[in-house]
């Protein structure tokens, strides 16, 4: 079986390549998935019997309030071209990878797949998520009207090495580790967090994620869309503290709570894939610690 994985040098592509890459022939061939003739051109030279559309066009809250049409266009252009060409080539079988920022903000518990287009979406990622939904959306319409086996897989809030940890782009626990690594490094006596510390989220480790993804592939689930998750939720001054431990940070923190929070509680209910026969194996902990060494051998 050949697998075509877009962007596979990114984040989390290079754990889907590494979960993958001793069952089955990768196609590790790049292109520029924002120009439909050259997807239609690697689709025709490659014939993958499977595509995994990962588009690695992200960031936390700040790149979100400050570049929302960026993020917009260039995941949903990127989604359309792939999907659409897909089906040109009969290609099958896709596995699109979505995001929790698809669902509702107003939760207090952990979300389902039923919750998805129950309500109003958090404002400070509305334009990302959209793109996301736009791509499950596409999905399910071509699974609609021409039977095809387009599959929607949403990952809890991402992390491991490889991972961005830039102050402009990087996702809350790549961020923090940052942070908080340049603030022990130069002897800083205070680190301050945006928000006031209290959101809850689901955070998955990426090779637990691509273990999951390949799961999928081998159990052919006839699920529509999917969460992946930890079925855990640890609030931001539980992260806080966890990685200031890694780190060995001794100073203060402080919380901005004239920053945004985002949504408060984005916890993924994993029953689904949970009751197939797949759960995360790497704990929280262990995983943050492994991401660190990463970062600091980078």
């Amino acid at each position: 079986m050949k697998i075509l994985i877009t962007y596979p040098d990114s984040f989390p592509g290079v754990f889907l390549k590494k979960s993958l890459e001793n069952s089955y022939e990768i196609i590790d061939k790049k292109t520029d998935y924002e120009d439909i003739e050259a997807v239609r051109k690697i689709l025709a030279e490659t014939s993958p019997d499977v595509i995994i559309l990962n588009v690695p066009f992200s960031g936390g809250i700040q790149l979100n309030i400050e570049r929302p049409a960026l993020l917009i266009t260039k995941n949903t252009t990127a989604q359309l071209n792939t999907i659409v060409c897909a089906f040109e080539h009969e290609i099958g079988k896709l596995f699109f990878i979505g995001s929790s920022c698809m669902y509702p903000r107003n939760f207090n518990e952990s979300m389902s797949e039923k919750d998805l287009f129950s309500g109003p979406l958090e404002e400070t990622n509305l334009a990302y998520a959209t793109s996301k939904i736009s791509g499950w959306q596409l999905c399910k319409a071509y699974n609609k009207e021409h039977g095809t086996k387009y599959r929607t897989l949403i990952p809890a809030n991402l992390f491991g090495e490889h991972d961005d940890f830039s102050v402009e782009n990087a996702h809350v626990i790549g961020a923090l580790l940052n942070r908080f690594h340049k603030a022990k490094k130069e002897d800083r006596k205070v680190v301050t967090v945006w928000g006031t510390g209290e959101p809850v989220r689901d955070f998955l480790y990426a090779g637990d994620f691509a273990d999951a993804v390949r799961f999928c592939l081998e159990q052919d689930l006839s699920w529509e869309e999917m969460n992946i998750g930890s079925g855990r939720g640890h609030s931001i001054k539980e992260l806080v503290e966890i990685i200031a431990e890694i780190v060995d940070y001794r100073g203060e923190i402080k919380y901005d709570t004239t920053k945004p929070d985002g949504m408060k509680v984005k916890v993924l209910n994993s029953e689904r894939i949970n009751q197939a026969g797949w759960s995360p194996t790497t704990s929280l902990k262990e995983s943050m610690e492994k991401t660190y060494e990463w970062y600091k051998g980078r």
